[in-house]
């Protein structure tokens, strides 16, 4: 059985810099500290965490939602699951994220939880407060 994982953070940063960051192979890389090879193409593939996770792009929407057909290599075999980013702008310049991971198999869900806060959303926030301190690395 599978099950889906919904989660939103809030970032100080637009939705535009948000989505570079996840969506940009070399600035994923700098934000998780571990390789990403990401396309930046519909039907592109994708993998990260040093090949722990791999896909194929399903919906790319600069700056607003990044949808990916996403598997961990821990998944049963051909067992995909769903995963939808979409980026909000908030009052105040920042955006408003919401992950919808749909699909995941039910023994990984407390891992997998725990994998987008500390590998994605802590670490996320902390390239982003240490980048306000330093001349910006998102050009």
């Amino acid at each position: 059985m599978c099950k889906t994982i919904t989660q939103r953070v809030t970032f100080t940063a637009p939705p535009d810099v948000v989505y570079e960051l996840l969506a940009d192979s070399q600035k994923h890389s700098a934000v998780t500290g571990q390789p990403a090879q990401i396309s930046r193409r519909i039907g592109g593939t994708f993998s990260t965490s040093g090949n722990e996770v791999s896909g194929i792009n399903v919906d790319l929407v600069p700056g607003q939602r990044i949808v990916q057909a996403w598997r961990h290599r821990r998944f049963p075999e051909g067992v995909f699951s769903m995963a939808a980013v979409t980026l909000t702008p908030t009052a105040g310049g920042g955006t408003a994220l919401v992950l919808t991971h749909r699909g995941v198999p039910k023994d990984l869900i407390p891992e997998t939880e725990r994998a987008w806060r500390e590998r994605y959303w802590t670490r996320l926030k902390a390239y982003l407060a240490s980048a306000g301190s330093a001349p910006s690395p998102i050009r």
